[in-house]
């Protein structure tokens, strides 16, 4: 809930309620409502299991959170998870979640919790996972060493357009935090970091679709190297104001087939794409 009154705004009080369904919505239901296609939903559900480390990335109201809950649900029982959010938006199921929140400061500018203190305090829990309802600030630091240093399957979300608006938002973010690192140093990091971009878009029509899945590869120069697996093609509308549209794969083989491998997904992975 977000209550703003006078005078700050002008035209009298307003009270936005963001209230989330007890219904859980799994990408099973979300391929059934067209918000993704089945092959799509069977990447995002390899690449969870597979312990990809995963960005989505989505406007305001696109539907970050609730597709980071829909992927969540993959995660193994058995795996130890840290959910760091501004405000408790995450609905995981698993037993073993350690769910933490910042906190603002007081009227003296006393006592603030940022996300950067909450990540630094989660590697000290010793997680198998950390999950970042979003990254807005030099928590992105932080975030990049943990996925980095053994925390794979890590999830955070990002406000941006378009996958590659996503990775230069986080080297943005990484330098907001102070650290003299050069161009490169720093891509180099996001490019270990990172493996999958989940693009999620509220079109016109209100439907709230999954307009791309791009993989980033590696480096080439000072270039981040992304491919796209997935991605929606609008077509038109119909008679009632909906927009027509296919979700299209690339046909390229994922770099990450050789980890889904591993774990033996391989076959239904390449079977999807």
């Amino acid at each position: 809930m977000n209550i703003i009154i006078p005078p700050l705004a002008i035209d009298g009080a307003s009270i936005s309620i963001r209230k989330f369904s007890k219904k859980g919505i799994t990408l099973d239901v979300m391929s059934s409502q067209a918000n993704i296609s089945v092959g799509m939903a069977t990447v995002l559900k390899v690449a969870s299991r597979s312990r990809l480390n995963i960005l989505i990335s989505g406007g305001t109201g696109s539907g970050k959170t609730t597709l980071l809950n829909a992927m969540s649900q993959l995660i193994d029982h058995g795996e130890r998870i840290v959910t760091i959010e501004d405000a408790a938006e995450l609905q995981l199921q698993q037993p073993h979640i350690v769910r933490l929140e910042t906190r603002p400061s007081n009227l003296e500018g006393d006592g603030e919790i940022t996300m950067r203190d909450l990540v630094k305090n989660a590697l000290r829990m010793r997680p198998d996972r950390i999950i970042l309802g979003e990254v807005r600030g030099h928590e992105a630091v932080d975030m990049l060493q943990a996925m980095n240093t053994g925390h794979d399957g890590s999830m955070c979300t990002v406000h941006a357009n378009k996958p590659r608006e996503a990775l230069t938002r986080l080297e943005n973010m990484v330098g907001m935090a102070g650290i003299n690192l050069p161009s490169k140093a720093v891509r180099t990091q996001i490019a270990a970091a990172i493996d999958i971009i989940v693009q999620v878009s509220r079109m016109r029509d209100g439907m709230r679709r999954v307009t791309s899945i791009t993989e980033v590869t590696g480096m080439e120069g000072d270039v981040l190297i992304t491919q796209e697996l997935y991605k929606y093609e609008f077509e038109g509308e119909d008679n009632n104001g909906k927009l027509v549209g296919q979700f299209k794969s690339s046909g390229l083989r994922p770099a990450f087939a050789e980890k889904a491998e591993y774990f033996g997904l391989d076959k239904t992975l390449l079977a999807a794409v």
